[in-house]
């Protein structure tokens, strides 16, 4: 005996299978879902923390540049300091500048050359007198150039013939000079400065030379 399926099996075939296709659709899509969540929900816990990252590097940040301003007003203060300290150790070395100078002028001045006038404009020393010679003011110039540590520059401002009367008949004749040098401040110098004791003029000195500041 033949059974013969009048049922429309291919119909039923393709639905089974149009089924099975939509419920795999669908549980691909809960899963995509699910996925997605979580890989979002990681991600949010990621930006979270970043920025928790980013604000605890924010405060520190400003932290650190309120150190940094603090720092450089100490520094600025260290400079200022330092300035004023300079300021105040030139000036004290500057003290017994007028004893260098007239101790230097006994070491530089040759005989026969007399001091009459010394005057200091700043840094700019003045002297005025006579000499014997012109050569007497040659030999001046050559010691304030190449043996003063104090005196530099020296510059002949002028010299001229006179005569100086030594008594009721007596006269010579002399050179009048001028001569401009520059005086180097104590803190300029290398070597050590001497002492003032050590730097008096002695009344009894064998270059006699009178001075007038």
């Amino acid at each position: 005996m033949i059974l013969v399926n009048l049922l429309p099996h291919r119909e039923a075939a393709r639905k089974r299978k149009r089924d099975g296709f939509y419920a795999s659709l669908g549980i691909s899509a809960l899963i995509g879902g699910v996925l997605a969540g979580i890989v979002f929900l990681w991600f949010q816990g990621q930006i979270s923390a970043q920025q928790s990252k980013n604000l605890v590097l924010k405060n520190e940040i400003g932290r650190l540049e309120g150190q940094i301003k603090d720092i450089a007003a100490l520094q600025s203060e260290i400079v200022a300091l330092k300035a004023r300290q300079q300021a105040v150790e030139d000036l004290q070395a500057d003290r017994n500048l007028p004893v260098h100078l007239l101790n230097e002028l006994v070491r530089q001045l040759p005989d026969g050359v007399y001091v009459t006038s010394l005057k200091q404009e700043n840094q700019v020393v003045t002297l005025s007198g006579f000499a014997q010679s012109n050569e007497r003011v040659s030999e001046l110039l050559r010691n304030l150039s190449n043996n003063s540590d104090w005196l530099k520059k020296p510059d002949l401002i002028e010299i001229v013939s006179n005569s100086i009367s030594l008594g009721p008949r007596e006269q010579r004749r002399v050179s009048k000079f001028d001569i401009r040098a520059q005086l180097a401040k104590a803190s300029e110098l290398k070597k050590p400065l001497s002492s003032a004791s050590g730097a008096a003029v002695s009344p009894t000195s064998a270059k006699p030379a009178s001075a007038k500041i």
